[in-house]
């Protein structure tokens, strides 16, 4: 039966039509840290069908909200209080807008009769947020309430999906008001033109060696099986931006490798020979291109072609041979039904792509200085964990081990900030387990990386959510110190760190904890962790020097002093 507005004959406070129109608009979870900003909202949640998680910071809030924006393409949902508990709620509303992930967040505000005094905690939100986010608003009205916050949900969804930042006065949430609710919001999709598919077809018939990069967010579960099916059919090889690897399964004959950060070079250098190249979703911002070098600005040297949500994205920084304004949902299901009017004559080319990704992604010959492998620490859990658990990491060098040699299969099982944000792991984790409980989460942290929203360890224990945190502890801020010894080598300054110990601190929130310092106690550990039923921390000892995959902080110090002369 179709939702249609209530003409509501009774009074409510602006609290309470605030809390109804999150219930309109479908929300079943929020995160919040408690203040006196919006007691009311408080109060009105107190009776609602929303469950609440209460974190320890805001920034943890916000990027628990973000995370499940990203999982489902929902809006995610926070409540922080005005002034300080907003700024600390500032990192996450960067990591949406970089990652163009749908996020709203709620923050109170000073009564409306001491604004511009620069009352406690007063802030212009607009000015501070106005770069950061999509909308900014203020609801000073009560009887708007239902009107601003549909406009607030169809913001933050549209086009390029982003944060938006609403304003509530604490005195506007206590006034009594009569107004009918706003209808449920919509996500409309942006389908492809027959002229421009057309067009598509031809060129790619025409290329000897086409590639297809797929980024960005509106992806779907249905929409990844429909690039699966246009990829088998076409016989194209794939590629994943950077932090987007479950948007293309890594067992797919067609995937050939994701553009992070430390790259295959033989996939760059396919990339660079290619005579087609088709985005799809994706902005081609700084990491994936590259530090903007993968692709000449502002014509590049590949024939592009650029598919995304967001008009305003098409030749922005790229002009395209071919611009199509389209979401990922609807161009991946219209190109699933695309037929080549010709057998494909790149089948060599993918098969190539294909083994060099293989080949990039073997953890078993991996070495590194120390007794901890990290090489067998991967085989192992891609020997043991489901093929649908969810990795979330925050940034640092540890991340590599996650990106280069764990095989996304999933859609909906990545949490990772391209933002490059530090600290969003394991609130990305708890807001992961909240979300799908069934689901098996896994949390990689560097030592430096994990203490800024350490706290929130706190609150997976509250909640009950049996996460696992493969802590990486090298005592140093690794991937800082790695561009000190490149830039200043043997030089150290500030990258040096003195750390807890984390089993300790894994148990004294109430978890399980482990220390693992050789390769053959982890298998053991991780068993143990994951029968507990309890939040889990292992942590891992990682000796200084093996600062990647490949390289030393020794090659990498003396490799700069040789360049130094």
């Amino acid at each position: 039966m179709p939702h249609t507005a209530t003409s509501t004959a009774a009074s409510r406070t602006g609290g309470q039509i605030l809390v109804q129109q999150l219930i309109v608009h479908g929300v079943q979870q929020l995160f919040c840290v408690p203040g006196e900003s919006y007691l009311a909202v408080l109060d009105a949640l107190h009776d609602a069908n929303i469950a609440v998680t209460v974190c320890r910071q805001e920034g943890g809030a916000a990027m628990m909200a973000e995370a499940q924006g990203k999982l489902t393409g929902r809006p995610g949902i926070c409540f922080v209080t005005r002034g300080p508990g907003v700024t600390n709620a500032s990192a996450g509303i960067h990591i949406a807008h970089q990652d163009s992930t749908p996020l709203i967040v709620f923050v109170g505000q000073v009564a409306r009769g001491a604004l511009g005094r620069e009352a406690f905690q007063e802030l212009d939100y607009g000015a501070v947020f106005g770069t950061m986010a999509k909308w900014v608003v203020q609801i000073d009205d009560a009887r708007r309430v239902p009107e601003l916050v549909s406009r607030a949900f169809h913001v933050a969804t549209s086009g390029r999906p982003g944060p938006v930042v609403v304003a509530l006065p604490e005195d506007m949430l206590t006034d009594a008001v009569q107004v009918a609710d706003a209808l449920p919001y919509t996500m409309p999709e942006t389908y492809p033109g027959a002229p421009a598919l057309q067009a598509l077809a031809a060129r790619l018939q025409a290329a000897e060696r086409p590639v297809v990069i797929v980024g960005g967010s509106r992806w779907s579960d249905q929409a990844v099986r429909d690039m699966q099916a246009f990829a088998s059919t076409w016989r194209l090889p794939v590629y994943c931006s950077f932090r987007r690897q479950m948007l293309f399964p890594a067992n797919h004959a067609s995937y050939a490798g994701d553009l992070g950060l430390g790259v295959n070079p033989q996939l760059l250098a396919r990339i660079r020979a290619s005579d087609l190249v088709l985005v799809l979703g994706g902005r081609l911002s700084e990491i994936p291109s590259q530090g903007y070098e993968l692709f000449d600005i502002p014509v590049p040297a590949q024939p592009l072609v650029h598919v995304h949500a967001d008009a305003d994205e098409l030749g922005r920084l790229y002009r395209p041979v071919q611009a199509i304004h389209a979401t990922p949902q609807a161009m991946a299901a219209a190109l699933a039904s695309l037929r080549p009017a010709a057998e494909p004559r790149w089948t060599a080319h993918t098969e190539a792509a294909r083994a060099e990704y293989l080949a990039w992604s073997d953890p078993a010959p991996i070495r590194i200085p120390g007794k901890l492998q990290m090489g067998e620490v991967m085989q192992h859990l891609r020997a043991v964990l489901p093929a649908d658990t969810i990795f979330c990491n925050g940034a640092g060098n540890f991340a590599t081990w996650v990106h280069r040699f764990w095989p996304f299969t999933t859609y909906a099982s990545q949490l990772a900030p391209t933002s490059g944000s530090m600290g969003y792991g394991l609130p990305a984790g708890v807001g992961a387990k909240r979300l799908w409980r069934e689901r098996e989460v896994v949390v990689f942290a560097g030592d430096g990386d994990f203490l800024m929203h350490g706290q929130e360890f706190a609150t997976a224990v509250q909640y009950g959510l049996p996460l696992i945190v493969v802590l990486l502890d090298n005592a140093m801020y690794g991937t800082i110190r790695m561009h000190q010894e490149r830039e200043y080598p043997g030089r150290i300054s500030a990258t040096q760190l003195k750390n807890p110990d984390f089993k300790a601190y894994a148990q004294a929130f109430g978890g399980h904890g482990e220390r693992v310092e050789r390769t053959e106690d982890f298998a053991p550990a991780l068993a143990r962790a994951r029968a507990s039923g309890l939040p889990s921390v292992l942590h891992c000892l990682i000796d200084p020097q093996a600062i990647t995959p490949t390289g030393t902080l020794d090659g990498i110090r003396s490799a700069a002093m040789a360049r130094k002369g």
